[in-house]
């Protein structure tokens, strides 16, 4: 898979000068991060809508779509795939692969000079869940 992205992300790099009348790619360049996170989520939220929906498919397609994006928001922010693996190895090291790091808790406010009288520990996460039985849909 790292291949994949590896060329994916080639690609976006090649097309980004190229004319955005005729390039995606060079379009989402001209248009700048703002779009291109906008972009991002919006195949993010079609790739959760799809799932719920049961829809195998088009969670395909969505994902293919959710990939380009990240790929090319990764260009712009100057993130290289690489950069990404090397992340994911070292909270497999930490945590192993299927695991997301905790959120950092921010410490409990203390006077100038002193320290906090307990050690913050992780967040506690609220669980996401899909009603059975109700379909979402996607704006179009």
């Amino acid at each position: 898979m790292s291949d994949s992205l590896e060329r994916l992300y080639q690609a976006v790099i090649a097309a980004r000068d190229l004319d955005p009348a005729t390039s995606r790619t060079a379009r989402l360049f001209q248009r700048g991060p703002s779009k291109m996170a906008k972009k991002l989520a919006e195949e993010a939220i079609e790739v959760v809508i799809d799932a719920v929906n049961g829809k195998t498919d088009a969670v395909v397609r969505e994902s293919a779509d959710l990939l380009y994006n990240l790929t090319v928001l990764w260009a712009a922010a100057g993130v290289k795939p690489e950069d990404v693996w090397r992340e994911m190895e070292r909270r497999e090291d930490l945590l192993g692969i299927a695991e997301k790091m905790p959120k950092a808790v921010k410490a409990p406010k203390t006077a100038p000079g002193k320290l906090p009288k307990t050690t913050p520990t992780p967040a506690l996460r609220r669980r996401i869940v899909a009603l059975e039985g109700h379909s979402i849909q996607k704006r179009r």
